[in-house]
């Protein structure tokens, strides 16, 4: 029995968003009923395509579901799907996005009868604000949302990753909907219902660089393939057989890396100290790292790598994925079935260890019941009875969680639990604080408290209480375990030794505390031959695959974002603890979560695995090009002579768009041309089409581009960079962008969750702490400690509110040591 064997989900529409998000409950056990029409959902058309001409894509989102074709011409259809509905828990709906024929239906009504259900709606824009009625795709959403302005060559275009990506980082922020609505009508008896926005749920990937940009200036612009600000390098780099990811952030890891390859000058010269400064110098530096990076192969690089702990990664291309037996093992690599093709797919990410996901399954025909699983009668679960003032409950109110999390991955994580009502408790030390905090410890970032005007800090730890402790003391250590006894969750993204070492694992946690989940959220899982890999949110993404399906069809594997693994890997942490809290809830029994975030990458590459095994094929790269529409691409708008970066996407993502597009251009000979009216013939004169296109932009100004081309209903987005997102109208209209008042920074601007219940987002209820700001409130109020107890804690430096110098870390090693 699966974690989530107890719910019923009926998903309705067709998006890519709610297909992932039912596929994460089916994944856990969860009965999933897929409705769709008797010619099947559309996206059963989507390339890439299996030798059969199944689609490689649909399977990936819809393996172990039962489908349900329903006719909406059949009078007793709209019956069928409410009794559906009224005997589910979860309603997953993705008709915004496309009806695909869903029958129409009384939803109020059905609500009325069954007030415990829970709804997702998902949709581009959430029906409201500017862009409302835009037309969109995966790629004009992600250039609205600052994801592809900054990849590619300087003198452009910008470089679009394939056409997957929103359906998945927006099913995820779904599924954390959703999953987090089960746990509070676990404890409020009531069904809840939620809007989805995919524009904003792509947001998580971007806000970083948005924020930065926001604290340092409008700084930030594209710097050629395979390069990041604000640190360098970081990239993909050829060797003497294989691509090797690389990434250096510490001074640390720059020296290693330099001593690695031979070449102490770069590793002396003070003016290389930070990614930063390395950034103004990359010519000369990789005129003489690559000619070394050649001298050996990537896997050579990458042993070699591991003994000094630098972040570098062999880049696989989709064969070695699929060939990879540690990922078989894991469950990262499974099979699957798409009628009598047999295959391999991206696995679940959430590997929870006591109740594990499926390994694998089948992609239902159109109406072929799974697994004998499509029963009529509605399966119970243990519901409290509905509570007063439960409307203004937030759904994770009552649970605790303890937060050893530092960076991105893990705080985002912890923070979508803290917004959701969790009171998240974030441990730091003096000695060690959140390392986005700043890693520099001279006498001036220290004496100038640096370390609390970080805004990237700040975003990813609003809504928690925060303390200080050395847990590397047994005074430090005792006070955590306290802590954990009555806690119900606690996540970590250290190496995946830390905690075991300070006697943290959980084979001691457990025996404190049964209930207790732990997520371990390590680079590539604690049980991986590649454990002790180091590893940033770029060696997640150069490690996943799909570097190598992104770019043009001659050129290297190509990255999409500087640290794209860490909110990935973050939200797949939150759908895993929301899982395992679910199934703790109904059984008092906690477990282990092995995250590997390496993994959490691998969805975004999934399509080509199930293609690629099942016709040996290698996948084609398209370029900004694209396998289903035509046209489809990245064009210059006016403003280039004044030396502006502008530039806007289009897309035809369907025919009935083309002879808008056609006559928009001024060619109605090409809006009539029989000839036309389909993608494939169209891809006949594709670079004819794209000429007239660039032609046309290149005389206006982005904006109005795109205000011409949404009015002929045509899929467009302008290509943004991240900090014209805090100018967005779609995200003003919204409220997304919220502004809040914390201590050495002020009033900031802070991003809110893509889903919400009512007209507004989920609140931002505390600003992120300070170091120590909440030791006594925690230690004495949760604790019990006295006020004596407390100011000795503090003389003894296990707790404290002030960063420590790098000079007084030394002197804090020699007294513990003598």
């Amino acid at each position: 029995m699966g974690a989530l064997s107890h719910l019923r989900i009926v998903e309705i529409g067709s998006a890519a968003a709610t297909s992932y998000c039912a596929r994460l409950f089916a994944d856990f056990g969860a009965t999933v009923q897929k409705v769709e029409p008797s010619a099947g959902d559309p996206l059963r058309r989507a390339a890439p395509l299996t030798p059969k001409g199944q689609s490689a894509w649909f399977a990936f989102l819809n393996f172990n579901k039962s489908s349900i074709a329903l006719d909406p011409d059949d009078a007793k259809a709209a019956a069928r799907l409410s009794e559906l509905i009224e005997h589910c828990d979860i309603l997953i709906d993705g008709r915004d996005v496309d009806a695909a024929n869903c029958p129409a239906f009384d939803l109020a009504a059905v609500k009325q009868r069954h007030p415990g259900l829970i709804h997702l709606e998902a949709s581009w824009f959430c029906g409201e604000g500017p862009y409302a009625q835009f037309e969109a795709t995966d790629s004009t959403i992600r250039a609205l949302t600052g994801l592809i302005k900054l990849v590619g060559p300087v003198e452009g275009p910008p470089m679009h990753a394939p056409d997957f990506q929103t359906g998945i980082l927006a099913g995820l922020w779904g599924f954390i909907s959703a999953a987090s609505a089960v746990l509070g009508r676990m404890q409020d008896g009531r069904g809840r219902s939620s809007r989805l926005s995919i524009f904003e749920s792509s947001i998580a990937v971007t806000e970083y660089i948005m924020f930065e940009s926001f604290s340092r200036g409008d700084i930030i612009r594209r710097i050629g393939v395979n390069r990041f600000w604000p640190t360098f390098p970081v990239g993909i780099y050829e060797t003497r057989q294989g691509w090797l990811g690389v990434t250096t952030v510490t001074p640390a890891q720059w020296r290693a890396f330099c001593e690695m390859l031979g070449l102490p000058e770069l590793r002396d010269d003070p003016a290389l100290f930070l990614g930063v400064d390395r950034l103004q110098h990359i010519a000369a530096i990789e005129s003489k790292i690559i000619p070394k990076l050649k001298e050996r192969t990537a896997q050579d690089w990458f042993a070699e790598g591991l003994r000094r702990k630098i972040p570098i990664v062999p880049v696989p291309a989709i064969a070695d994925l699929i060939a990879d037996e540690e990922k078989q093992a894991r469950g990262a690599i499974v099979p699957i079935m798409i009628g009598d093709e047999a295959g391999f797919t991206a696995g679940s990410m959430q590997r929870l260890t006591g109740t594990p996901p499926r390994r694998g399954g089948a992609v239902p025909d159109i109406g072929e019941q799974m697994l004998g699983r499509a029963h009529a009668h509605k399966t119970e679960m243990p519901a409290a009875s509905p509570s007063p003032g439960g409307a203004n409950r937030l759904p994770l109110d009552g649970i605790r969680v303890i937060d050893f999390s530092m960076g991105w991955a893990g705080p985002i994580c912890t923070r979508t639990l803290a917004d959701l009502g969790a009171d998240v408790i974030k441990i730091e030390a003096i000695q060690y604080p959140d390392w986005w905090r700043g890693v520099d410890r001279r006498p001036a970032y220290i004496l100038e408290q640096m370390y609390e005007k970080s805004v990237r800090y700040c975003i990813m730890n609003r809504n928690k209480r925060g303390i200080t402790l050395d847990l590397t003391r047994p005074a430090g250590l005792d006070l955590a375990k306290q802590l954990l006894v009555d806690a119900d969750l606690v996540v970590d993204n250290y190496s995946v030794e830390v905690l075991p070492k300070l006697g943290l694992g959980y084979e001691v946690l457990s025996q404190l505390n049964p209930k207790l989940v732990m997520m371990s959220m390590s680079a590539f899982g604690a049980g991986s031959t590649n454990r002790d890999c180091r590893a940033y949110g770029s060696t997640l993404e150069q490690g996943s695959g799909l570097p190598s399906v992104v770019g043009d069809p001659d050129g290297p594997p190509v990255m999409s974002h500087t640290a794209f693994g860490d909110a990935v890997g973050g939200l797949n942490g939150c759908a895993a603890v929301l899982t395992a809290l679910i199934h703790a809830k109904l059984t008092g029994k906690g477990q282990f979560i092995d995250l590997a975030q390496i993994e959490c990458m691998m969805p975004f590459a999934a399509p080509w695995i199930v293609a690629h095994s099942i016709g040996g094929e290698a996948p084609t790269k398209y370029g900004n090009r694209h396998p289903d529409f035509v046209p489809h691409g990245c064009f210059l708008c006016s403003g280039q002579d004044k030396g502006q970066d502008n530039w806007i996407v289009v897309a035809v993502s369907g025919d009935a768009m083309w002879p808008k597009l056609a006559r928009l251009l001024g060619r109605a000979d090409w809006a009539s041309d029989e000839t036309l009216k389909t993608a494939a013939g169209r891809r006949n004169i594709e670079s004819e089409i794209e000429t007239a296109i660039a032609d046309w932009t290149s005389s206006r100004e982005p904006e109005a581009a795109m205000t011409a081309l949404q009015a002929a209903s045509i899929a467009s987005g302008v290509a943004r960079l991240p900090i014209e997102l805090l100018q967005d109208p779609q995200l003003h209209a919204r409220g997304f962008i919220q502004e809040i008042d914390r201590a050495f920074i002020g009033r900031h601007p802070q991003p809110s969750m893509p889903f919400r219940e009512g007209a507004n987002p989920f609140p931002i209820r505390k600003p992120p702490p300070t170091l120590g700001q909440h030791n006594r409130e925690i230690l004495a109020g949760l604790l019990g400690l006295s006020d004596a107890e407390i100011e000795q804690l503090t003389r003894d430096g296990i707790i404290g509110t002030e960063m420590l110098m790098e000079e007084q870390l030394v002197k804090e090693k020699k007294r513990a040591a003598g």
